[in-house]
């Protein structure tokens, strides 16, 4: 499990994530929290080269807007 960033703000539905670094996950990648619950997948990597944004589409359960201001993760295998 890697660092995916922490969730900076929501748009249209979407959590926005600022990536830490350069090396972020493929699209549909899984992401969790800090607790491993499921957040949802990763849909667009956009922005600068060195710190991108990270586009996560939020799973059925997960209310989006509770997500800013949260680190999330990209897990492994997925």
């Amino acid at each position: 499990m890697k660092r995916l960033g922490e969730v900076v703000r929501t748009a249209q539905g979407i959590a926005v994530v600022r990536s830490p670094d350069d090396s972020v996950p493929g699209v549909g990648t899984r992401v969790v929290d800090e607790s491993l619950s499921d957040v949802g997948r990763v849909v667009d990597v956009f922005g600068p080269v060195e710190q991108p944004y990270v586009a996560v589409s939020p799973g059925e359960s997960v209310r989006v807007a509770t997500l800013v201001g949260s680190k999330v993760y990209a897990r492994d295998g997925s």
